[in-house]
């Protein structure tokens, strides 16, 4: 099973995908990072600006997937054919997209209002392009009964992977993804597929794999940025030697409790997303447009944390990009310190129920203090 970063637009780019992989190194990062969408020129005349983002020199060691978005199958055609020149190999299609702005011009999910031009578009991509295609798509536009007609026709052709996030058009990503729709349908899907929708953890993946075991791969999106080791932690989980080492390296390993696990997540994000403002600072135009990019992205990890709201508060009013440090470190003594009373209340519970002191001569609060740290002396 191959782990897929998602194509999010503001989000995933060059600088994002560059340093994770870096970061992160081959046990932590994805398998294949799916670029945001561009889309085909009608003039066919490409804008070197514009290209930046897939040039191979901005995008070295790591495995990119670029992604297009076009309804016109012998433009897009035309398209895959340049991003070959340029030394892709797979390009994704993508029908899932459901932002208003997109869906208003029949791109996206607003393509899948029409099963014929869907017909149409790849019956124009695959007459005319060479080499793999991949679709990501959702179920329809407003339910997922839709998505019957809507297979039969991707199975006409030689989808190379089909990437299902299991919502509707007009669900944008509100509610939950509908699982049981997608194992409905896995079974007639003639191409490999990827499930993408709703896996923002460890513990989510392992559950969702129970449930739906005939997966192929699976992409995430929302989870990796609120997580960016959720690849190495499920590749630890899984047994996977090399993600064991990396675990190792890094410090990640999974303890006895929540919040000592949520103590480390918050210092791992912390110095990923410190390299990350360093890496968006050599490119961008100034500290602004640095603090700018890193609040969008800090936004995401508070959904990790209890009690991290008042710390993001300050964040998003900060004006100035080492304003922001304090605050990070605060949230991170936050969840220390609520390891350190999970650990208190937990071992009290254990003397209460055993009806005597515990054997060790080292006073309770510093045995609490260093548990897990790797200490000598200490468990």
């Amino acid at each position: 099973m191959l782990y897929y970063a998602a194509p999010m637009e503001g989000f995933t780019d060059r600088v994002w995908r560059q340093t994770h992989q870096k970061w992160f190194g081959a046990q932590g990062a994805a398998d294949r990072y799916y670029a945001p969408f561009i889309s085909p020129p009608e003039n066919r005349v490409l804008i070197k600006k514009k290209m930046a983002e897939l040039a191979p020199a901005a995008n070295p060691g790591a495995s990119v997937i670029p992604q297009l978005l076009a309804k016109d199958g012998e433009l897009a055609a035309w398209m895959i054919g340049q991003l070959r020149a340029l030394g892709y190999t797979e390009v994704n299609l993508n029908l899932g997209c459901p932002a208003g702005t997109v869906t208003a011009k029949g791109k996206g999910s607003g393509m899948l209002r029409d099963p014929a031009k869907v017909d149409a578009f790849l019956d124009g991509v695959f007459s005319h392009a060479e080499g793999p295609v991949s679709v990501k798509t959702r179920l329809g536009v407003e339910k997922p009964e839709e998505f019957a007609a809507i297979l039969e026709i991707y199975n006409r052709y030689p989808i190379s992977e089909l990437t299902i996030h299991p919502r509707v058009m007009k669900q944008l990503y509100r509610g939950q993804a509908d699982r049981e729709a997608f194992a409905a349908y896995l079974p007639a899907c003639t191409a490999p597929v990827c499930y993408n929708g709703d896996l923002f953890s460890v513990s989510d993946t392992e559950r969702f794999l129970v449930e739906y075991p005939d997966a192929d791969d699976l992409m995430f999106g929302r989870g990796m940025l609120i997580d960016p080791a959720l690849v190495m932690r499920l590749r630890a989980k899984s047994a996977d030697p090399a993600g064991k080492s990396a675990v190792k390296k890094l410090r990640l390993e999974n303890k006895s409790t929540v919040w000592e696990d949520a103590a480390k997540r918050v210092s791992d994000i912390r110095d990923f997303y410190g390299r990350l403002a360093e890496d968006y600072a050599a490119v961008l135009s100034g500290e602004r447009d640095v603090l700018f990019k890193m609040k969008e992205l800090w936004s995401w990890q508070g959904q990790l944390f209890e009690g991290s709201e008042k710390y993001l508060k300050k964040i998003r009013k900060a004006q100035k990009l080492q304003n922001t440090s304090p605050q990070l470190r605060r949230c991170l003594q936050t969840v220390r310190s609520k390891t350190r009373e999970y650990r208190a209340s937990k071992t009290a519970a254990s003397i209460d129920s055993r009806c005597c002191a515990p054997k060790s001569s080292t006073p309770l609060k510093n045995r609490d203090r260093w548990k897990g740290t790797g200490r000598k002396g200490f468990s």
